[in-house]
């Protein structure tokens, strides 16, 4: 039986999470250690124990590494014990970040699988327009994020849309590597068989093309969603007066309220896991829907 659970899912990844889990308590020992030895002395206190010690690191205020266990608490106070509609709730800044990372998916996403269109049919972008794509992503989006935001605002356009520029940016590049992959898989013997059935090149298109694609295109959807949630964070460090995890990070190296940064890393993770199994789940509907077995 316990073979049977290790080549399954669930054993494996608790096994795991469990060594992290070891490691990172005894993390938070060896970093905290000195904070608490220095709260004891200025409390007075010069007899302690060692388990007292250990204790007092697993409680600190503002720890520099702080526990799983006070994680999950800022997690809990924050996303349950508070309003939704407090600047205060993880949810709040989560539906800021996810409302730009899904409207700079959808236009990265839309922009990465034209242009591998036009980049597969016709040959001379290839070798002028691929070589500038991937040009573009040697840019830093810390340096970026900023120069697109001030511009912007030059413009009067602000809110969500310079956020959605930024994640449409880091988003747009992995769906247009993996769909132009995906649109030249067919192999030449299929192509061939195409030409000697007279079929057009937009039957060619719909009927090999774009089948033959599709685990392509998932994959670096999957990719490309979780590149624009980085890039709408990246973009809320800058911009931090609309609220989003971003902000929150922000806020927390301010005051030095490192179990805040943590917690809203973990939202965040979170929220770019619940993406990529939505699109996995779109992956599976579709793939079954075209034929494929489960």
């Amino acid at each position: 039986m316990l073979n049977a659970l290790w080549q399954g899912k669930a054993l494996p990844v608790l096994v795991v999470a469990a060594i992290i889990g070891l490691f990172w308590y005894a993390g938070s020992i060896l970093l905290n250690a000195d904070l608490q030895r220095d709260a004891f002395v200025n409390a007075g206190k010069t007899d302690y124990s060692t388990s007292e010690l250990i204790a007092g690191t697993f409680a600190q205020e503002r720890p520099k590494l702080p526990t799983p266990g006070q994680i999950m608490a800022e997690l809990y106070k924050t996303v349950i014990d508070t309003a939704p509609t407090s600047k205060r709730s993880l949810i709040y800044h989560g539906s800021v970040t996810l409302s730009a990372t899904l409207l700079g998916f959808l236009i990265g996403s839309a922009l990465g699988m034209g242009l591998a269109i036009l980049v597969v049919h016709v040959r001379s972008l290839d070798k002028s327009l691929m070589p500038w794509v991937v040009a573009s992503q040697t840019i830093p989006i810390i340096a970026l994020a900023p120069m697109i935001v001030v511009i912007l605002n030059q413009f009067d356009v602000t809110g969500l849309i310079p956020k959605a520029v930024i994640a449409a940016y880091l988003s747009f590049f992995p769906v247009t590597v993996g769909m132009v992959k995906g649109l030249r898989s067919p192999d030449p013997l299929q192509l061939d068989l195409m030409r000697t059935y007279s079929a057009s090149r937009l039957q060619t298109f719909f009927m090999l093309r774009v089948p033959a694609s599709v685990p392509f295109l998932f994959a670096s959807l999957k990719v490309g969603v979780a590149a624009s949630l980085v890039g709408t964070v990246v973009a809320e460090l800058t911009k931090s007066e609309d609220g989003g995890f971003g902000a929150r990070l922000l806020a927390g190296s301010y005051y030095g309220q490192t179990i805040q940064i943590w917690a809203a890393l973990f939202a965040a993770a979170a929220c770019a896991w619940a993406l990529v199994s939505l699109i996995g789940v779109a992956d599976r509907i579709v793939t079954r829907g075209m034929g494929a077995r489960p």
